[in-house]
C-alpha cells in the first residue's frame, strides 16, 4: 500500500503559503508506515517546532491500473474519507531553501491519519463535496471539491501515467486554505458534509 499525495490542489492555499499556482499535479507519497488509524493518538514528533496540519479528502483505490484515461477513472476508487497530512513546516522550509527534497517533513512515521471511509454513491456529486476540520471545538478549515484545481478522475488519470495504482493504496487530493499549527493537547475532528469521520487528539 502506499499513499499518494497532492499538493497545491486548491487555489487559495498554493497563495497562502506564497507559492504559484500549479499548471499540472504536484505530487509527493508517503510510506505505509506514515499511516495512523482513526482515534489513535498523533505524537508530537521531536524532530519539528512548526507541525502544521492539512485536512483533506482521501480516495481509496479499489482497482489496479495504469495509464488509465480520464474518462474511465471512477472505475478505480469507491470510497472516500477525510485525512490530515501532517507537515513539519519548519523542515520542509529548510530543505526547499537547500534545494532539498522534503520527505523527512512530509512522510515521516504516523503523518498520514486518515478516518473513516464511505463509500462513494452514484447519488454523490463528486464535483461538491463540503469537508471541513475542527480543531478544539473551532472551526479551522473548510474546503469544497468545486474548488479543486484537478478534479478526481483526472488526478487519477494523472497520476496512473507515473505509479501504477493497486488496491488499496489512498490519495491524499489536496488541503484548502486554513492550515496551521499543532500543539501538545490540541484534539482534531473532521467531517465529510454533516458526517463526522476522524477524531484524535495530539499527544
Amino acid at each position: 500500500m502506499k499513499i499518494i499525495c497532492v499538493g497545491r490542489n486548491y487555489a487559495d492555499h498554493a497563495k497562502e503559503l506564497k507559492n504559484e499556482v500549479p499548471a499540472e499535479p504536484v505530487l509527493f507519497m508517503k510510506p505505509k508506515n506514515a499511516l495512523l488509524q482513526n482515534g489513535h493518538p498523533f505524537y508530537y514528533p521531536e524532530f519539528t517546532t512548526n507541525l502544521h496540519y492539512e485536512c483533506e479528502l482521501v480516495l481509496r483505490v479499489s482497482k489496479n491500473g495504469k495509464h488509465i484515461q480520464e474518462k474511465f477513472a471512477d472505475k478505480y476508487y469507491d470510497k472516500i474519507s477525510v485525512g490530515i497530512d501532517f507537515t513539519a513546516r519548519d523542515l520542509q522550509d529548510q530543505q526547499k531553501a537547500k534545494g532539498l527534497p522534503w520527505e523527512i517533513a512530509k512522510a515521516f512515521d504516523n503523518s498520514a491519519i486518515v478516518g473513516s471511509f464511505i463509500p462513494i454513491t452514484p447519488e454523490m456529486d463528486k464535483k461538491n463535496i463540503n469537508f471541513c476540520l475542527y480543531k478544539n471545538k473551532t472551526l479551522v478549515q473548510q474546503g469544497d471539491t468545486k474548488d479543486l484545481l484537478f478534479s478526481f478522475d483526472f488526478l487519477v488519470a494523472y497520476i496512473s501515467r507515473f505509479f501504477t495504482l493497486n488496491i488499496g493504496d489512498l490519495i491524499f487530493t489536496g488541503t484548502p486554505a486554513g492550515v496551521g499549527p499543532t500543539a501538545i493537547g490540541d484534539s482534531f475532528e473532521a467531517f465529510i458534509e454533516n458526517d463526522s469521520l476522524l477524531e484524535f487528539s495530539v499527544k
